[in-house]
């Protein structure tokens, strides 16, 4: 359910302006788009904020209505370098991959693709379901330890989940409030739903880096409103959070250490270097390497061209 990365987000190579040690309140907008019949709010990446730890990519999709004649219909597309997240708070919608996985998800459960070395994928309408669809897609980008590794998927029904004072949060991956998801992650990172319904005091790690994305409601961290539509950067350096709940609200809280490995996102790959960029789009458009979706119908999608930057030899993204 996440569209392409291009220029428009962010460069594709490394241009964030660092990784604060001290504590600060960076709150950016979103960016609107309409991926595969969807609207979608970008929060990350963008110019200037391109990781919160290894966490590269959040596109908070819908709410949108699903019905007999409109509805979800992203056609296979490859990926390579990074993990997708995927995170619904309304509705289902149906994943599949070129592992041959053929997987439903709801409200509350997960879905992590590893895409590795190479993996296409597809998400669509169950056929079923017809009602809201909402929800959220990140990316994580993998470390040069494992980004040339194999593809994998998994789906996690049940996540662990406590009570804070103020809220209930579900941990999506790595550890939050003495709880801990069994879904994969390669760097140090977390990241959990905030079910929050008054004010709190959440608990941090000191060398996380972290930002909040709202899905509903509205919050404010020292005085700064963050609503759907705009991520707040925390920066790093604090051992909790207070967060002040303007109304009933739920949000994500994403975080993990600095992710200091070069990277190059364009499209829908996130490599080591441009020329690993490159040669995967060479090896989608000639059908190598990525395998084939069944139960698709329809024809994947085609990868655009290359971008051409004063300076850089034609083909090589920025």
């Amino acid at each position: 359910m996440s569209g392409p990365v291009s220029t428009v987000d962010a460069p594709a190579s490394r241009a964030d302006t660092g990784h604060p040690s001290a504590p600060c309140v960076e709150v950016g907008d979103s960016r609107e788009a309409r991926i595969g019949g969807l609207r979608v709010r970008r929060a990350l990446p963008r110019r200037g904020r391109r990781t919160v730890g290894a966490w590269c990519f959040a596109d908070h999709m819908g709410p949108a209505d699903i019905t007999g004649n409109s509805g979800l219909d992203i056609g296979p597309h490859p990926h390579i370098g990074l993990q997708t997240v995927t995170w619904l708070t309304d509705g289902q919608a149906l994943h599949l991959d070129s592992l041959g996985s053929e997987q439903v998800i709801k409200p509350g459960q997960l879905n992590l693709m590893t895409a590795g070395n190479a993996v296409s994928h597809a998400e669509v309408d169950t056929g079923h379901y017809r009602g809201v669809l909402e929800g959220i897609q990140l990316w994580v980008a993998l470390p040069e330890a494992t980004r040339h590794g194999p593809a994998a998927f998994e789906h996690h029904a049940e996540l662990p989940r406590g009570e804070l004072d103020g809220a209930v949060a579900t941990v999506l991956m790595g550890e939050f409030g003495g709880l801990t998801s069994p879904a994969r992650h390669d760097t140090p990172l977390m990241g959990a739903e905030l079910a929050l319904h008054r004010s709190t005091t959440v608990p941090l790690r000191t060398g996380f880096e972290y930002a909040v994305v709202v899905l509903e409601g509205e919050i404010a961290v020292h005085g700064e409103p963050l609503r759907p539509g705009r991520l707040g950067y925390l920066g790093r350096g604090r051992d909790e959070l207070r967060i002040d709940v303007r109304e009933p609200t739920r949000a994500l809280l994403i975080g993990g250490e600095p992710f200091e490995e070069p990277i190059v996102m364009w499209w829908n790959f996130v490599g080591g270097s441009h020329d690993a960029v490159k040669q995967a789009r060479e090896d989608w458009v000639a059908g190598r390497r990525f395998g084939r979706v069944e139960g698709y119908n329809g024809d994947p999608l085609p990868a655009p061209a290359l971008p051409r930057l004063p300076g850089t030899p034609h083909g090589r993204p920025a």
